[in-house]
Formats: structure tokens, C-alpha cells, sequence
């Protein structure tokens, strides 16, 4: 397995770049990167050869997070304007706005049948689940509190949740805090299983396996890449070569690989067979906020494909295979 680098787009956008996704491809187009920045705008372009489609406005403050659903015919940004804003991919017409309290908006994915949105509730300590087909909330997730902190203990404010990510059956949802922990609900009962223990400072991405949904991967502060087993509640294996912070993880759609991005402004592609990085690519020269890989599908989509966005600006796109 290896990544070759394709194209970078310097200048991408006008600020930093933190969120990257792809939309998975429709009958009557191929899949396109949808990109997110603190300049305020989210922005289409070509899978191959990073062509600009559109750009989109819409939000009063940089962008957070964004997310596709699996149809391809709509995605989500999240800003720090605490607003979530759904639209159509293909014509930007707004099909709902979310609103939320202050930094209650971070991370959020589709889940894999498009039903429900899950949105990182940040300093809410909780995860919001939107229903896509009348966008209310459906139910709210809370991470326990820290029982009876002191006055001088600071944890109390620690459960602020970053990320989120869905099993491939949709059955889980798992969520990442700045503390370090990672909760693992039961969606249908809203029901709180376990915490992963590993991390102790903020888990700033999560994925789950596509190939075996009890293994997920977390990237956090402290440098490591840490594969669990989600529902026995262990620590598989803790992956170590990152200088800095791990802000990004993405699972290649074979399973076989996990990409990662940081802020030693690397990204890093691991063979999991061997549990070790297998390659640096170093397009970036700054903190590379987003990694990800292009879904399977789409017709005569055969080569595998790896985006990833960074406080430079830019935007790149390997080749993976």
C-alpha cells in the first residue's frame, strides 16, 4: 500500500482549511471533496483533478466540520456560529439551518443510512442526533460528569466532546472529549455502554473499521493512534511516529490502512497488518487539520483516492493504492 501525491491546490482558501469530506458519487456524477475553512466558506471540487465546482457561503464564522450523506445528494457544515447548515450539493439551496447554543457544534457525520445526523455537542457534554427527514432532534447523548469534582478540580469542564463517528451498521456511535475519553453509546436504547480509556489528552477524530465494526480508531493530542475494541471495552494497540498532535483519522475503504494528519504538519498512512506508519507524506507546511479517503463507488471509479486540508491553506489529493 502506498499514497502518491496527485495535486496540491495552494491558496485553496482564504484561511485555514479544517474539514474535509468526500460526497459520495450519484448516477449522475462522480464524487466530489467537499472542503471547510475559517474563511466562512465550504468548497466543491473535482475528485481527480481538484477542480473548483462551487463555492458556498452561508455561515458568519470559519467552518468546523462538514459531512456528506450517503446519497450524495446533500451534505452539512458546522461553523463556529454554532449553526449546522444542510444543503443541496448540486444546487447550494439551503434544506435546513440547526441552530445550537455557543460551541456546542464540532464534529458530525451521516449515519450510514443517511437517517440520522450526529453532531459533537462541544461544551454541552452530549452528542445531538438530528432526524434528516424532519431535522428535529430525535435524542441527546450525555457523557457523565465527573462525580462531585472539587472546587480546585478542573475535569468538571473537561467532557467538551470533539468528535463523533457511527459503526458501519449504524448500530454504535462513538464520541471523543478533550479530556481523552472516548464513550460508546447503543443508538436505539440512547443507551451510554462503556468508555475507552487510552487517551489523556483531547481525541480529536474517530473512525470506525468499514471492514469489522468493533474496531475503532481514535487520534488524539498526545501523538498516538489508539485501536479499540469497541465492544469488549480494550485497547488493541497504541500506534506511535507522530511528533505532535494527531488531528485527523480516516480508515481506507479496504480496511486495510488507516491515514492519519497532524499538526507536525505530516500525513501518514499505517498498514494495520503491521500496526506502523509505511509512509510520510509531507505536502503541507503547516498543521494538517483533515484527512480523508474517497468512498468506493461511482461509475469507473477504480483508483483509491486520500484528501487532506491544513492551516496553510491548501488542499491535496493522492493517489492510494
Amino acid at each position: 500500500m502506498k499514497l502518491a501525491g496527485l495535486k496540491s491546490i495552494e491558496n485553496a482558501h482564504e484561511d485555514s482549511v479544517w474539514a474535509a469530506a468526500w460526497v459520495p458519487a450519484t448516477e449522475d456524477r462522480p464524487s466530489l471533496l467537499l472542503t471547510g475553512s475559517l474563511d466562512e466558506t465550504v468548497k466543491l471540487w473535482r475528485a481527480d483533478e481538484l477542480d473548483l465546482v462551487r463555492t458556498n457561503t452561508g455561515h458568519s464564522l470559519g467552518v468546523a466540520a462538514v459531512a456528506a450523506h450517503p446519497s450524495g445528494i446533500i451534505a452539512a457544515s458546522s461553523s463556529l456560529d454554532s449553526f449546522v447548515r444542510v444543503f443541496d450539493v448540486d444546487t447550494n439551496a439551503t434544506i435546513a439551518v440547526l441552530e445550537s447554543p455557543p460551541s456546542e457544534v464540532w464534529g458530525m457525520q451521516f449515519e450510514p443510512m443517511g437517517t440520522v445526523l450526529a453532531v459533537a455537542g462541544g461544551s454541552s457534554a452530549s452528542v445531538k442526533l438530528w432526524d434528516t427527514a424532519s431535522w428535529r432532534i430525535l435524542s441527546t447523548l450525555s457523557i457523565p460528569r465527573p462525580e462531585a469534582p472539587k472546587p480546585s478540580d478542573k475535569t468538571s469542564s473537561k467532557k467538551f466532546v470533539l468528535s463523533v463517528a457511527w459503526s458501519p451498521n449504524g448500530k454504535r456511535l462513538a464520541c471523543g472529549s478533550m479530556d481523552g475519553t472516548i464513550c460508546v453509546f447503543d443508538v436505539e436504547r440512547s443507551k451510554l455502554l462503556h468508555q475507552l480509556e487510552g487517551h489523556n489528552m483531547p481525541v480529536r477524530s474517530l473512525v470506525f473499521s468499514p471492514v469489522d465494526p468493533r474496531v475503532l480508531f481514535s487520534g488524539s493530542d498526545d501523538g498516538h493512534v489508539n485501536m479499540h475494541d469497541a465492544e469488549g471495552k480494550t485497547l488493541v494497540g497504541s500506534m506511535s511516529g507522530h511528533t505532535s498532535w494527531v488531528l485527523s483519522v480516516d480508515a481506507s475503504p479496504d480496511g486495510g490502512a488507516i491515514a492519519t494528519g497532524s499538526s507536525d504538519r505530516t500525513v501518514r498512512l499505517w498498514d494495520l497488518k503491521m500496526r506502523a506508519a509505511v509512509q510520510t507524506m509531507s505536502n503541507h507546511n503547516d498543521q494538517v487539520w483533515s484527512v480523508a479517503f474517497r468512498p468506493p463507488g461511482g461509475t469507473g471509479v477504480r483508483a483509491g483516492r486520500l484528501a487532506s486540508v491544513s492551516d496553510d491553506k491548501s488542499v491535496s489529493l493522492y493517489d492510494y493504492s
